[in-house]
């Protein structure tokens, strides 16, 4: 999203004008039922999440404990339409996304999905995330391997069943076709850019969950 288009976004939701990623959002859940025990030695695991702008998400797992890489790219869509301004168009089928890199003896793949239904963003919003919309800020796991589907699918089955949520979750879940890193601007940027009023009201609040809500789990990045 062009810098001029996000500072009149930032302005309207502080003004009320737009949904805001606000602390109303967020949900204590509960630890899935479903999950993988903690491996014995470590080793290197990728899963990867899209549920709006990559800034956000890349930030938040940026400060989880065992999550070794995040990085923000598209994921659902060709080679040929993964760059910012097409997917920005909505004309494509990537989704903004962020690969996560993680060692699974330090932290579960039950404890990756809990932070992202938890203050990564919004599950139940479709084809949005508060002031963006379009396909591309679509809320999806793209799952590497068959443990990874079961797991994801019966956490979220899990979620559904508890009403934890006002609205049924709308989060896809899709088998990782490919990954395609961002442009190296979008790296980094919510770190880079804590000023910049998008970051400030949409994406920092979720770090600062992160932090209150998963003690054990966050780490100074």
């Amino acid at each position: 999203m062009p810098a001029s288009i996000m500072r009149f976004l930032a302005v309207l939701c502080l003004a009320g004008s737009v949904a805001c990623n606000a602390s109303s959002e967020v949900v204590a859940l509960p630890d899935p039922v479903v999950d993988a025990p903690l491996a014995k030695a470590r080793s290197s695991e990728t899963v990867v999440l899209a549920g709006g702008c990559f800034w956000g998400i890349q930030a938040v797992y940026q400060h989880v404990k065992g999550v070794t890489s995040a990085v923000s790219g598209y994921s659902g869509g060709t080679a040929a339409t993964a760059d910012y301004e097409t997917v920005s168009s909505g004309s494509t089928t990537h989704a903004e996304s962020v690969k996560v890199t993680f060692d699974p003896a330090q932290v579960s793949l039950g404890q990756i999905l809990k932070i992202f239904f938890s203050v990564a963003h919004n599950p139940t919003e479709l084809n949005r995330q508060g002031p963006d919309t379009g396909t591309q800020y679509r809320s999806v796991i793209f799952f590497i391997g068959e443990e990874q589907k079961r797991i994801t699918r019966a956490y979220i089955d899990q979620l559904n069943r508890a009403k934890v949520f006002p609205r049924a979750i709308v989060t896809e879940v899709a088998a990782m076709q490919a990954f395609y890193p961002a442009e190296a601007y979008h790296q980094n940027y919510a770190t880079l850019h804590p000023n910049q009023p998008y970051i400030a009201i949409n994406d920092l609040p979720k770090v600062e969950h992160l932090r209150q809500m998963f003690p054990a789990q966050y780490r100074e990045k």
